[in-house]
């Protein structure tokens, strides 16, 4: 699309370089060519803009085979405008003098050409030709059929346009039919598979009895050779027998020479322990005796210095005992001596009232006393008729 810009009432043009601009003013031809840049004026300026770059065009079909089968055609035609002004001529390539954008759908109108035209030249060619084939050379019968129908069509060079290349990417049945003719290669791919497992099974029972055979040939020679060492063993175990019998005769004889001369050290050896035992007990003996004797010649040391201290103590302690119980005999006499006097020189109510004292300290603990005043009058009384 051209880029179009306004300045004080004009317009200015710039065009891509794969864009063919035609301008006409009235019935003059002002600008033509690719990637022009002008001023004009919108209301008497008719511009026409034709795309001459190659155009993909994806189209996608069904037709019938000759044994009335659909089949699904992907083809690409590429195509370009080669006589723009043609093109321009026949389809209406005219652009908004504001916008820039057609006016028109031309490209849909090449494609609905192309398409059509392509169409129309496939669905000839596949339905003369069976599904089979057409699966197998459809690609290439198709695209030649399309490429030279569309070199063929007087509509295309009328209208400007050239045919670049033509592909077809496939030819595809119904998911169903598919499905079936691939059955036939499956089970052929089915049957070599369980072909060679047959072979591969067979190759391994022959294997098997070769391996079968050579262990049982192994097995015989294993027991011809464990005979042979059945015999060896024989003959082994008796020389061993007669080796180990020699060898005992003299293991026992050095035993017996051991065993005696073992016997005589010991006996030596029991001698000097007992005479070394006995020498031992005499002197520990006297040793012992020696011991005793000074033992009890310290205990009888001891038992006498303790005697002495004994009875030096015993004398002692009576002597204190005797002074002790003289002077406490003495002082308890003076204290009665000094009672008596003291008793003898009071008088009656002094006297009775220190028996009161004495017998009070002797008296149980009395924590209360209740007086009634019976028992007071009574005592109030005595004591006024004691004082008359």
């Amino acid at each position: 699309m051209a880029d179009i810009t306004r300045r004080l009432g004009w317009r200015h043009l710039r065009g891509a370089p794969t864009a063919h601009v035609r301008h006409h003013r009235g019935d003059k031809l002002l600008h033509d060519g690719p990637g022009l840049s002008f001023w004009y004026r919108a209301l008497t300026a008719a511009i026409s803009e034709i795309p001459v770059d190659d155009r993909e065009l994806a189209m996608t079909f069904h037709a019938r085979t000759a044994d009335f089968q659909d089949v699904a055609v992907q083809a690409t035609v590429t195509y370009r405008v080669g006589d723009p002004a043609v093109a321009a001529a026949r389809l209406d390539f005219s652009i908004d003098p504001d916008t820039g954008v057609w006016r028109g759908t031309p490209l849909e109108q090449l494609g609905t050409l192309l398409t059509e035209t392509a169409q129309q030249h496939a669905l000839d060619a596949l339905a003369r030709t069976p599904l089979a084939e057409t699966l197998v050379d459809g690609v290439a019968v198709v695209r030649e059929r399309i490429a030279a129908g569309l070199a063929a069509e007087p509509r295309l060079p009328a209208t400007g346009i050239e045919v670049v290349a033509v592909r077809v990417m496939a030819l595809r049945p119904e998911p169903e039919v598919e499905r079936a003719l691939r059955t036939p290669a499956r089970e052929q791919i089915q049957q070599e598979a369980d072909r060679a497992t047959y072979e591969r099974r067979a190759v391994a029972v022959e294997r098997e009895r070769a391996i079968a055979e050579n262990e049982l040939a192994s097995q015989i020679e294993l027991a011809r050779r464990e005979e042979q060492l059945v015999e060896q063993r024989g003959t082994n175990a008796r020389r061993e027998a007669e080796e180990l019998a020699a060898a005992d005769a003299v293991r026992a004889q050095a035993e017996a020479t051991r065993t005696v001369k073992l016997a005589e050290a010991e006996a030596a050896k029991s001698v000097r322990l007992a005479e070394a035992e006995a020498a031992r007990s005499v002197t520990l003996a006297d040793a012992e005796a020696a011991r005793t004797v000074r033992l009890a010649e310290a205990e009888a040391a001891r038992s006498a210095k303790l005697g002495e201290a004994e009875a030096a103590r015993a004398v002692t302690l009576a002597r204190a005992e005797a002074v002790g119980a003289r002077e406490v005999g003495e002082a308890r006499a003076a204290a009665q001596a000094a009672w008596l006097r003291v008793h003898g020189e009071a008088d009656v109510a002094t006297l009775h009232a220190l028996t009161g004292a004495r017998l009070a300290e002797n008296l149980p603990r009395i924590d209360s006393v209740t007086v009634s005043p019976d028992v007071l009058t009574g005592l109030l009384a005595k004591l006024g008729g004691e004082r008359e």
